[in-house]
């Protein structure tokens, strides 16, 4: 049964914008870019979604489509991003099946908790690889096409394009990076690879009509992430701390990212999108009541538990 549109994308955006454009999306399995993918097949796109985990890929591509009636998304599991071959043969099935790739959202990430004294160097290196690596093979993939699509819709200055936007690329970082954080130095050293990333491309494939922006979710609730990496008994706690009261939606962010694809985003390039409640302009190291308070919980050498995302492992 599908989900209902107005849980997924709001009403301010019309129906149809996205009409025979083609979405690729890594990550696509996952709460949140399933959700960005979602929003765009209700709003008149097709998908191909590319994850590691077959039978979860393939469920969800299917679940996806039934956001409107013909839609067509595919779903590529046992697909790597930190493999380059396989993302450039992913992104031709994708354009053989489905006729083109218009937007692109780079959203394959790896995540945990881990203090630095109990990270392992391939710890480290894996995060970087899924991360920055598994980002770079999908620009590496798709730029060909979405320079196509981009010449096909031109948004640079000219006439308002009749048949849409096309050429697009938005990756999917986090905020964490901005202040610091403990127990995240991968991911921090990561999502900061990330939009180095998103601005070289916005510099390098910018005059070719192509835009790269970059969607930084803070606390998304209901999500893999917000689950492995939270804990349950501290959710009050976290949201007081937010400025808005409360972690986000993945409608927030799949709204955010109907933005950017869209006509409304024609002149945003090389940009980072926060999407977090103003969560980031509190962050920082102290937790007070946390079990993990700093710097307490790093001057015990105690592991990270009571969470699914915790990593024990030696330097």
């Amino acid at each position: 049964m599908p989900i209902p549109k107005s849980e997924v994308v709001s009403d301010v955006w019309r129906d149809g914008i996205f009409a025979n454009k083609v979405l690729f999306c890594t990550g696509g399995a996952g709460s949140i870019c399933s959700a960005q993918v979602r929003a765009m097949v209700y709003l008149g796109a097709n998908a191909c979604i590319l994850g590691r985990n077959v039978e979860k890929t393939e469920s969800m591509a299917r679940d996806i489509a039934t956001a409107r009636k013909g839609a067509k998304v595919l779903g590529l599991g046992a697909v790597d991003v930190r493999d380059a071959k396989a993302m450039e043969q992913a992104a031709e099935r994708c354009v053989q099946e489905l006729g083109s790739i218009d937007f692109v959202i780079a959203g394959a990430a790896g995540n945990f908790l881990a203090p630095m004294d109990q990270l392992s160097a391939n710890a480290f290196k894996t995060v970087i690889d899924i991360d920055v690596i598994g980002s770079y093979n999908t620009v590496k993939a798709t730029m060909p096409y979405l320079k196509r699509s981009a010449h096909q819709h031109q948004t640079n200055g000219g006439p308002t394009p009749t048949t849409g936007t096309g050429g697009r690329i938005i990756f999917v970082s986090a905020t964490i990076h901005y202040t610091g954080a403990p127990l995240q130095t991968h991911v921090s050293a990561a999502k900061a690879g990330v939009d180095a990333l998103a601005h070289a491309v916005c510099i390098e494939q910018g005059p070719w009509g192509v835009t790269s922006n970059v969607i930084a979710p803070g606390p998304i609730g209901g999500t893999e992430g917000m689950e492995r990496l939270a804990k349950h008994s501290d959710v009050a706690n976290s949201q007081k701390r937010i400025p808005a009261g409360r972690w986000g939606t993945v409608k927030e962010i799949a709204d955010a990212t109907v933005y950017l694809f869209s006509d409304a985003g024609n002149y945003v390039n090389g940009e980072i999108l926060v999407v977090d409640g103003g969560a980031w302009h509190r962050s920082g190291t102290n937790n007070p009541g946390s079990d993990w308070e700093y710097p307490d919980f790093l001057l015990s050498g105690r592991g990270v538990t009571g969470v699914k995302g915790g990593k024990k492992s030696k330097l």
